[in-house]
C-alpha cells in the first residue's frame, strides 16, 4: 500500500460513439473504493474536445466537465472512442495530447480509443492491447505499432485495455496499488466480479458457432487456430496444418469439427472473411487491397463469399456504416 496523498486524478476523453460500458467500468470501482475507505482516493473528470454533450454507443449523452484544451491536474488520461473516431480539431487536439505526455501524464485508451491515440502519434515503438474484433483493421492502419492479445497492457506511461471487463480489472489493479489487496477484493465483491485476471492474461476470443472460447480448446486445436490466425494473407493447406499439430488428416478433421462444430476449412474460410469485414468497416482500404490481405488473388470471389456469409456486400455494408456515422462496432467491443 502506498502512503497517503492527494487523490489520483483520472480523465476520460470521450469521442462520439464511445463505448459507454468502458466508462462505467472505470468509474464505478473507483467510486466504490472511495466509499469503502471513506476518503476521496480517486477523482475523475469527463473530457471532450468541445463543451457539447457527447453521445455514447448506447445513444446516451454525457456532458463533459472540461475541454481537452483546458483540462489540467490529471495523473492519467484515457481515450474512449469507436475505431473510426477522428479528432474534431486534428491539429490542436493531438498537439495537446503530446503536451500532456511531455508533462508526465500517463496516456491510455480503452477499446477503440487506441485508434485516435495511435493517430496522434503517441503509440510509436510501443506495444498495446487491441480488441480482437478491431485487430485486423488496426494492423492495417498502424503496421509499425505492436498490437498484442493482452487484455490489459501497461508499458511505461501508456496503458491500454481491450474492453469493458479489462477496464474493470485495470481499475482493480489501481486500487490494489494505492489501497492494498483487501480494499481491491472488497470492491470486486461489491460488484460480484468473479475473478481478477493475471497481469499477462490474454483476451477471451469466441470460437464462432461453438459457444466456447479459443483458450478452452484442446492444445492441438488451439495451435491450429493460432496458425490460421497468423496465415490469413497467405493461407495454409489444411493437410499441412494437421501435420504441423501432429495429427493425421482424418483425425484432425474429426477432432476440429467435434470441438468447434465446423470443418477446419470452413472455420478458416470464415476467419479470413471476418478479418476482411474488420477492414471493410474500420479502414479506408480498397476492396482489392482487402481481398489481398486475406488471401484472395482478386476481389470478385471475396465479394461473393462475403455477401453469402454476412448477407450484404462489402461495398453496401461500408456505405451503410458510414451513413450512421460509423459509430457502432460490427461486434460488441465494449
Amino acid at each position: 500500500m502506498t502512503e497517503r496523498r492527494g487523490p489520483l486524478h483520472l480523465g476520460f476523453l470521450l469521442f462520439p460513439g464511445f463505448p459507454m460500458a468502458c466508462l462505467t467500468s472505470a468509474i464505478e470501482p473507483l467510486r466504490a473504493a472511495n466509499e469503502i475507505t471513506g476518503r476521496r482516493e480517486f477523482r475523475w473528470t469527463l473530457v471532450a474536445e468541445t463543451p457539447a454533450p457527447v453521445r455514447s454507443s448506447a445513444e446516451i449523452g454525457f456532458d463533459p466537465d472540461q475541454t481537452l484544451q483546458m483540462v489540467e491536474g490529471l495523473d492519467q488520461l484515457y481515450l474512449l472512442a469507436p475505431p473510426t473516431a477522428g479528432f474534431a480539431d486534428p491539429r490542436r487536439s493531438p498537439a495537446r495530447l503530446r503536451w500532456l505526455d511531455r508533462t508526465g501524464v500517463t496516456l491510455g485508451a480503452f477499446s477503440g480509443g487506441i485508434f485516435p491515440l495511435a493517430r496522434a502519434g503517441l503509440m510509436e515503438a510501443r506495444p498495446c492491447s487491441v480488441h480482437w474484433c478491431y485487430e485486423a483493421a488496426f494492423k492495417a492502419e498502424f503496421p509499425g505499432v505492436e498490437a498484442r492479445e493482452a487484455a490489459i497492457l501497461r508499458d511505461g506511461r501508456r496503458t491500454t485495455a481491450s474492453g469493458a471487463g479489462a477496464v474493470f480489472d485495470l481499475m482493480l489493479r489501481l486500487i490494489d496499488e494505492r489501497l492494498g489487496r483487501d480494499c481491491m477484493t472488497e470492491v470486486a465483491c461489491w460488484f460480484q466480479h468473479p475473478f481478477v485476471r493475471d497481469a499477462d492474461a490474454s483476451q477471451k476470443v469466441p470460437v464462432p458457432r461453438s459457444g466456447g472460447t479459443t483458450d478452452s480448446l484442446p492444445p492441438q486445436i488451439r495451435e491450429a487456430v493460432r496458425l490460421f490466425e497468423t496465415h490469413v494473407e497467405d493461407p495454409l493447406r489444411i493437410p499441412d496444418v494437421a501435420a504441423a499439430v501432429g495429427l493425421s488428416g482424418r483425425h484432425f478433421e474429426r477432432l476440429f469439427k467435434r470441438e468447434t462444430g465446423q470443418s477446419p476449412l470452413r472455420y478458416y474460410h470464415h476467419l479470413r472473411l471476418a478479418k476482411a469485414r474488420q477492414r471493410v468497416l474500420y479502414s479506408d482500404e480498397s476492396l482489392r487491397e482487402i481481398a489481398a490481405s486475406v488471401g484472395y488473388l482478386t476481389s470478385s470471389p471475396m465479394v461473393r463469399h462475403y455477401t453469402a456469409l454476412f448477407g450484404v456486400s462489402p461495398r453496401d455494408e461500408r456505405r451503410l456504416t458510414q451513413a450512421v456515422d460509423r459509430r457502432l462496432p460490427a461486434t460488441a467491443a465494449e
